[in-house]
């Protein structure tokens, strides 16, 4: 356990000292997936209640939130055949597989398939609106874990989706 506090603890000083650059939303994105594929954890940044997920919507575990509303980093839980609606966000958005994988559908601005991606474990990508217009699945067998972080305080906000789309 000491391990996975001294990786998160690094994960976001890492994080701060990304952001503490301020610059555009893109270029923040690009800087804080380059700290989080230097200090990307494993699974085990989670406790193993978490890693179960929950039956019946992916499971948002809250790790870090940073006093000044700068960013969040949460843990996500994706039990086999759970997604997300199409969404966009409301600020950058960096994701980290941990486990399992992730597909994802991109979108553009009048929700046409503009492409998919399979997101394995280590995969990190970053993204900033607008363009970000996507739906995350778990298609595997298996549970798929992955750390998201994002250019605000999820606690303030309540999600980091602007708008969900039909």
């Amino acid at each position: 356990m000491i391990r996975t506090l001294a990786t998160l603890t690094d994960l976001a000083a890492a994080v701060r000292q990304a952001v503490d650059v301020r610059t555009g939303w893109t270029d923040t994105a690009e800087r804080v997936a380059d700290q989080l594929r230097a200090h990307l954890p494993g699974p085990e940044i989670l406790t193993p209640d978490q890693r179960l997920g929950q039956p019946d919507r992916v499971a948002g575990h809250l790790l870090h939130a940073e006093p000044d509303g700068a960013f969040s980093i949460l843990g996500l839980v994706w039990r086999p055949g759970q997604t997300t609606r199409i969404h966009d966000h409301i600020t950058w958005c960096v994701v980290g597989v941990l486990s399992g994988i992730e597909h994802e559908e991109l979108f553009d601005d009048a929700l046409n398939p503009i492409g998919t991606r399979d997101n394995p474990p280590g995969e990190v990508s970053g993204f900033a609106p607008p363009g970000d217009i996507h739906r995350i699945r778990n298609v595997g067998d298996e549970t798929a874990i992955s750390l998201h972080i994002y250019g605000t305080d999820i606690t303030r906000v309540g999600s980091s989706a602007r708008r969900y789309y039909n």
